[in-house]
C-alpha cells in the first residue's frame, strides 16, 4: 500500500471505531473526516463544494423539508383510530399493512410517531405486542421506493457523484414488495416472542419518579410502612436517595428523614396520590405555571442534551417544561431523577409550561408522542391539497414527466405561499446534520477511491473469493452493510460500505446495480437492535423493550428479509 492508502485506511478505520465505540455525534465524526481529507489535498476544494451540492443529497433535504408539512396533515391521525380491532392478529395485520403502505412515500418516523400514541391509548390488545411490528413494518416499507427512505435516497446521491444515472422511483419495487410480504408474515407468526407486557395501563409502571421530604416533614422520624408508603397501590417505593447513597432495596422499617429523595415506579397517572401526601415535595407538581395534562416525548438520538443530566442542561429554562417521570426501554433508573444522564430513546414525562410548544428547539430534541400539540394541525382543505400536490409529484417523477427534484422544489414553495410552511419552521428543521454527514461521506468516498484504496481491497477480496463469483461478493457487501447498520445508524453504514461495493463490482467486471442495491437493502435491515433506527428507539421504551426482545422478535425477521432479498438480488437486477 501507498503511503496515501494507509492514511486513507486509517482514517476510516478510526471513523468506524468512533461510530461504534464512543458518543460522538455522527455529523462531527464524518465532517472531521471530511475536513482531513480536503487539508492533506486528498480532495480538491472543487470537489468538495460539488459534493455539498450533490443532486441526490439536494432531493433528500427538500423532501425532509416537505415531510414538516406532511406531519400537520390529518391523514394518520384519521386512520389510525380504525386500524385496531377485534383479534391481535388482524389489529397486526391491519396495523403493520398500513404502516408498512405509508413509508413508501412518508417519512417513516413520522408515521410511527403519530401511530404509536394511538396505539398505546387502545385498551384492546397489550401494546408491547403492536408498538415493535409498527417499527419493523415502517422499516420494511421503506425499501418499497426512492423516497421510502432516507438510505434509498443516500446511495442514490452515491450514484449520481459517480456520473451515472439516477435510480428510479420504483426500482426498488420487486425485491421490497417481496422483502414487505414475507417480513410482515414473520411479524404475525412470530408475534408470540414479544414481551405479553399489559394494558396500556400496565405499562406506565416502568416510569421513574422523584418526591422529596421537606424539611419538617410529619414523615421525617418514621419508618416507610408508618408512613403508609407500602399502601400506594399503583405505586411503589423502589429507591431512597440520602447523602449521595442510595438505599434499596426499601425495607418497610427504614426511617425516612428530611431531604430524602424518594424514587417511585408506578402509574404516572396516580400522582395526585403522591400529591396528597403532607410533606411531599414533587417540583412539576407545586408549580402553577405548568400545565398537568402531561406530554409525552422520547428523546431524539441527534438531541443537543444527550449525554447531559436534567440538572445540568438546565432543562426547565431551555424547554419551559419539568421532567415529572423517565423511562428507559424496560430497564430500571437508580438515583435523583435531576442526575440520570439522558440517553437517545429516554422517554420522559412533561408537566409544560404556556411557552413549551413556541420554543423553537422542541422537534430537534424530542419526537412527541402524546399530549401537547406542539404544531398546529393543517385544515381538511390544505391536508388533501398537500395530498394531491405530492402525489402529483411522484407520479410525475414516477413517469418520467420531470425530474423529482424539480417537483418537490416546486411544491415546497406551493406549501410556502399557501403558508403550510412557513420559512422559520424550514430554517428551524432544516436537516443540518443529515446533509454534513452525506457530504462529508461522499467527500471520504471520493478519497478512499481517488487513492486507489477501494480497488485494492476488491481485488484482494476478489482473489480471496477464488473463482466463487460476484453473487458471493454481493452477500459479502450485504451482511457487512447489515453489521454495521446495527452497530452505527443506517445513513452511516450506506456511507461507508458504497465506495467498497461499486469497487468490488469493477473489480468483477459485471453491473454496479445488485452491489449498490445490496447497500440499500442491507442498511435497512436494522431489527436487532434499537439504535440502528429511530423508529426503534421510539418503541424501545414506549413498549418498554428490553434488547433481548429485539434480539428475539428480530432475528427471525432479519434472516428471512436477508434470503428474500439476496435471492432476489441476481434475478432482479442480472450481473451482465
Amino acid at each position: 500500500m501507498t503511503f496515501s492508502q494507509l492514511f486513507v485506511a486509517g482514517t476510516f478505520g478510526l471513523v468506524i471505531f468512533t461510530l461504534i465505540f464512543t458518543r460522538v455525534r455522527p455529523s462531527l465524526v464524518f465532517a472531521s473526516a471530511a475536513i482531513v481529507c480536503f487539508l492533506t489535498g486528498l480532495v480538491p476544494a472543487e470537489s468538495v463544494l460539488q459534493k455539498a451540492v450533490n443532486p441526490g443529497l439536494v432531493t433528500l433535504v427538500v423532501l425532509l423539508l416537505i415531510s414538516i408539512g406532511l406531519e400537520k396533515a390529518r391523514w394518520l391521525r384519521a386512520i389510525s383510530d380504525g386500524l385496531i380491532g377485534g383479534k391481535l392478529i388482524s389489529s397486526l395485520l391491519r396495523l403493520t399493512s398500513a404502516t408498512a403502505l405509508s413509508s413508501a412515500f412518508l417519512n417513516n418516523t413520522a408515521i410511527v410517531a403519530a401511530l404509536a400514541s394511538s396505539v398505546k391509548a387502545q385498551k384492546r390488545h397489550p401494546s408491547g405486542k403492536l408498538l415493535l411490528p409498527l417499527s419493523y413494518a415502517a422499516i420494511l416499507g421503506g425499501t418499497l421506493t426512492l423516497i421510502g427512505t432516507s438510505t434509498n435516497l443516500i446511495v442514490n446521491s452515491f450514484v449520481l457523484d459517480r456520473g451515472a444515472a439516477s435510480l428510479d422511483f420504483f426500482a426498488f419495487l420487486p425485491i421490497g414488495s417481496a422483502a414487505v410480504m414475507v417480513g410482515l408474515v414473520v411479524l404475525l407468526l412470530c408475534n408470540h416472542l414479544l414481551p405479553e407486557g399489559g394494558a396500556v395501563e400496565e405499562e406506565a409502571a416502568q416510569y421513574l419518579l422523584e418526591a422529596e421530604v421537606i424539611p419538617a416533614s410529619p414523615l421525617d422520624g418514621h419508618s416507610v410502612e408508618q408512613n403508609n408508603l407500602r399502601q400506594l397501590e399503583t405505586l411503589y417505593l423502589i429507591e431512597i436517595v440520602r447523602g449521595g447513597q442510595s438505599i434499596s432495596p426499601v425495607a418497610p422499617t427504614e426511617l425516612i428523614r428530611s431531604g430524602d429523595k424518594l424514587i417511585f415506579s408506578g402509574d404516572v397517572r396516580d400522582l395526585q396520590r403522591l400529591q396528597a401526601i403532607e410533606g411531599l415535595h414533587l417540583f412539576a407538581l407545586d408549580d402553577d405555571t405548568l400545565h398537568m395534562d402531561l406530554t409525552e416525548v422520547v428523546l431524539t438520538p441527534n438531541s443537543s442534551i444527550v449525554g447531559e443530566t436534567l440538572k445540568s442542561c438546565q432543562f426547565r429554562t431551555r424547554f419551559d417544561a419539568a421532567v415529572v417521570a423517565m423511562r428507559r426501554g424496560g430497564d430500571r433508573l437508580s438515583g435523583k431523577l435531576g442526575e440520570v444522564e439522558l440517553q437517545p430513546g429516554d422517554a420522559l414525562l412533561l408537566a409544560v409550561g404556556q411557552d413549551f410548544k413556541h420554543h423553537r428547539n422542541i422537534d430537534k430534541n424530542f419526537y412527541v408522542i402524546s399530549g401537547t400539540d406542539v404544531q398546529r394541525q393543517l385544515t381538511s382543505r390544505d391536508s388533501w391539497l398537500l395530498g394531491l400536490g405530492f402525489a402529483s409529484v411522484v407520479a410525475g417523477s414516477a413517469l418520467g414527466l420531470f425530474s423529482l427534484l424539480k417537483g418537490l422544489v416546486v411544491l415546497l414553495g406551493f406549501m410556502v405561499i399557501l403558508n403550510i410552511v412557513t420559512t422559520t419552521e424550514l430554517q428551524r428543521r432544516f436537516p443540518f446534520q443529515i446533509w454534513i454527514i452525506i457530504a462529508s461521506a461522499l467527500v471520504l468516498a471520493e478519497a478512499f477511491s481517488g487513492s486507489g484504496l477501494a480497488d485494492s481491497l476488491a481485488l484482494s477480496m476478489r482473489d480471496s473469493l477464488q473463482g466463487a463469483g460476484p453473487f458471493v461478493g454481493v452477500i459479502g457487501i450485504f451482511l457487512l452493510t447489515l453489521l454495521l447498520t446495527e452497530l452505527m445508524t443506517n445513513n452511516a453504514a450506506a456511507a461507508l460500505t458504497f465506495p467498497l461495493a461499486w469497487s468490488l463490482a469493477d473489480s468483477f467486471g459485471v453491473s454496479w446495480m445488485p452491489f449498490v442495491m445490496a447497500v440499500a437493502y442491507g442498511a435497512s435491515a436494522s431489527f436487532l437492535t434499537p439504535f440502528g433506527y429511530q423508529t426503534n428507539l421510539i418503541v424501545q421504551n414506549l413498549g418498554g423493550y428490553h434488547l433481548r426482545d429485539f434480539l428475539r422478535a428480530g432475528l427471525p425477521l432479519t434472516i428471512a428479509y436477508s434470503i428474500t432479498v439476496l435471492i432476489l438480488l441476481p434475478i432482479i437486477f442480472p450481473f451482465k
